[in-house]
């Protein structure tokens, strides 16, 4: 459902949002290192999100990217919008394009259950509350080798 770029955007809004308390600026290229993204797509995502005001950066020597209080609290669903749009969640779950609940598609009923759980996961979680997981060391942002 969501694209990898909409992926890394919020594994690194959740690293970001792991070491807010320590009022640090991550470059680039210790942010893609820890979530296992390559550095170019990652400035990328990163710059899209910082133009939408949902990631706050500084250039220069001393410069990265970091999250005000505010920030951290934005839910998923606002980095999905962000990224891949509302209608990479809402549309078809065979790409039909007029599929509804009055025109289904064969996997209508129950990819709308899917995707009604996802959404609701998307609104209910803000970057904040996985970033604590995170601390807390019960879940992980790259691959364990």
């Amino acid at each position: 459902m969501l694209s990898k770029a909409c992926k890394y955007a919020i594994r690194a809004m959740i690293y970001l949002a792991s070491r807010a308390h320590e009022e640090v600026k991550i470059n680039i290229k210790e942010l893609a290192a820890e979530i296992d993204s390559p550095e170019p797509f990652t400035a990328k995502i990163m710059q899209s999100l910082s133009k939408q005001q949902i990631v706050s950066s500084l250039k220069g020597p001393n410069g990265g990217f970091y999250l005000t209080p505010t920030q951290a609290q934005v839910p998923l669903l606002e980095i999905v919008k962000a990224i891949d749009g509302l209608n990479s969640i809402s549309d078809c779950g065979l790409g039909l394009r007029y599929c509804s609940d009055t025109n289904p598609c064969p996997i209508h009923l129950e990819f709308s259950q899917i995707r009604d759980g996802f959404t609701q996961l998307l609104t209910d979680n803000t970057i904040a509350s996985l970033a604590t997981q995170l601390q807390a060391g019960h879940t992980q942002l790259k691959r364990i080798k």
